[in-house]
């Protein structure tokens, strides 16, 4: 099969549900309304409240949510034939990924751009947010981790990656101070970004940087995962505006470049797809494609780690209501296009059946090294790019999703420290909050592996802990639905089948870490098991609490600081 057909029926696809579904959801299921107040004008302090244009926003959101998963994700799951993970990554992007994002931010929107954990504890009860707070916990701790290790074997791997790696962060420091110090026109600032990014990979693959086997007594990877997550800490306690923002949204043009390079390599070369639709010569050892696939692919088709961007960080920078539209929908779609460019160069960037399936011996063997050595293949045949720079700028293009993910997750995993401090009894400072995340995730990656790899240990688990925190948090926004007497079906319909494959897929993979006898995975994933079973219970009554109470109307944003200032004044009293 011509991959041109897979692409051009793909994106339309996608496309369509951005122009269609999610103008169908914006204006009847969540109603946006232009005239609400948000939180980050209410509650601006320049530092996570930060009014932001919705394009800034969106760049920001897209990179943090994207990460290097919608490339591992499709690039694993083609070893079961391209069909099910391309109806997998198109119909969940438009019914699963695109609502879940902007239904998030929407909830959070409306709750004060509190976190999901947060509205867990309103809409789901005391127990319920504990639950899942130690849920969304565990994820960060997966994403932060592993993303360390992902990028630290990506600039072992690949040296020219480095330099644009790294002169990434001071096209974005610089970039922040244009946009909101000296308030420099949005499109010049972005052009001279952009070429700055794609300058750096040239000079990237010029001068490749190779370090040493060891370093202070490190290795290579090692040493890369400290620097990482050194940096991680600091840019997570520097106001949105000044790194986290810019590099994010910068980084979301570049990658959205990257995307349209690749496409246009497929456009021109037309590469025929080698792998079959439906693999029925998996390798020994691969698992079932279901619930398998649906857990495999998350990210590109839904992710629970989305709801916690949108709520954690993005729903703080909402100028305007409406915008949740672009930033939460379409960054659903730019993740949906780039699983979808994965699935094609992973299938159609070999030149034989026979090349494909030495790749794909084995479960697993696919994953980022395939995306760069087959996609580079296409636009070296595409554009004459040579394929030095190719794999570089694919390899740079993993390492910035990746990147941007992991910045916004420390951030994240330090709101929800501070938030499980609260809970028992005292309240930690920004910084002791950020340091206890550094110490946890580095004891993981470290404890579990002397070269930092530990951090891929509990990876295992990633994929289905995902899909169900995107469960939990469909669970919320189908209670404040019902609430208000609006549609449900688009949210219930995704909430029940998501929920069905997680649960499904975390009681396999209970017998299979129990056969390994990997016992860390095992308890894991019992306690993964226990509070998303528990908190399912609870959203289900929640459900039904708010099925048989009379219909309530959401507060203007008036009316919310009305009630917080009589709050405030009757605990004086």
């Amino acid at each position: 099969m011509n991959s041109l057909v897979l692409a051009v029926v793909g994106v339309c696809m996608i496309l369509l549900g951005y122009f269609l579904y999610s103008k169908f959801l914006s204006q009847k299921v969540y109603k946006l309304d232009p005239a609400y107040t948000t939180p980050a004008h209410r509650f601006e302090d320049g530092v996570d409240y930060v009014p932001t244009n919705k394009w800034v926003l969106w760049g920001h959101h897209f990179t943090s949510v994207a990460g290097a998963a919608p490339i591992v994700g499709p690039a694993v799951a083609v070893i079961w034939g391209w069909l099910p993970a391309f109806l997998w990554v198109t119909l969940g992007t438009i019914f699963f990924a695109g609502m879940h994002d902007l239904g998030a931010m929407w909830a959070s929107n409306r709750n004060k751009a509190r976190s999901i954990g947060t509205l867990s504890g309103r809409y789901i009860g005391r127990h319920g947010r504990n639950l899942f707070l130690i849920v969304i916990f565990l994820l960060l701790l997966m994403v932060n981790a592993a993303f360390a290790v992902v990028i630290s074997n990506l600039l072992v791997s690949t040296p020219t990656a480095v330099i644009p790696t790294w002169g990434a962060i001071v096209v974005a420091l610089l970039i922040g101070q244009a946009i909101y110090r000296l308030k420099w026109n949005l499109v010049a600032v972005s052009i001279v970004g952009v070429v700055a990014l794609y300058g750096l990979m040239i000079l990237g693959d010029m001068y490749p940087i190779e370090l040493p086997e060891t370093i202070l007594g490190l290795s290579a990877n090692a040493f890369w995962i400290v620097i990482l997550f050194l940096y991680a800490g600091v840019a997570s306690l520097l106001p949105v505006w000044m790194l986290l923002q810019p590099r994010d949204y910068i980084n979301g043009l570049q990658l959205f470049i990257g995307l349209g390079i690749l496409y246009g390599a497929i456009i021109i070369s037309s590469p025929t797809i080698v792998a079959p639709a439906i693999n029925e010569n998996v390798p020994d050892g691969t698992p079932g494609i279901f619930p398998l696939l649906f857990v495999t692919i998350a990210c590109g088709a839904i992710s629970g780690f989305h709801g916690i961007v949108a709520s954690g960080t993005s729903a703080k920078q909402l100028a305007k209501e409406p915008d949740a539209r672009l930033v939460g929908y379409f960054g659903a779609v730019g993740e949906g296009l780039l699983a979808l460019g994965t699935i094609i160069a992973t299938t159609a960037g070999f030149r034989t059946l026979a090349e494909w399936e030495e790749v794909y011996s084995a479960f697993n063997e696919g994953g980022v090294v395939a995306f760069v050595q087959a996609g580079g293949s296409i636009l070296n045949s595409g554009l004459g790019i040579p394929e030095s720079l190719s794999a570089t700028i694919l390899a740079t293009m993993a390492v910035l999703f990746a990147a941007t993910t992991m910045d916004t997750g420390v951030r994240l995993q330090r709101f929800v420290v501070a938030e499980i401090g609260e809970i028992m009894g005292f309240k930690l400072k920004t910084w002791v909050a950020t340091i206890i995340v550094l110490v946890v995730t580095m004891g993981l990656a470290f404890g579990a592996g002397a070269d930092g790899s530990g951090g891929m240990v509990i990876w295992p688990l990633f994929g289905t802990t995902n899909q169900l925190m995107a469960a939990l948090t469909l669970s919320i926004i189908a209670v404040m639905l019902i609430q208000l007497r609006r549609p449900v079906w688009p949210v219930l319909i995704p909430l029940v089948f998501v929920a069905i494959v997680s649960v499904y897929a975390l009681i396999i993979q209970l017998g299979t870490f129990f056969t390994t006898q990997n016992w860390l995975l095992l308890v894991l994933d019992v306690i993964i098991l226990v509070c998303a079973l528990w908190v399912i219970v609870e959203a289900v009554a929640a459900m039904n609490r708010a099925r048989k109470a009379p219909a309530i109307e959401l507060p203007t944003a008036e009316e919310e600081d009305a009630d917080d200032r009589l709050s405030a004044s009757s605990s004086k009293l």
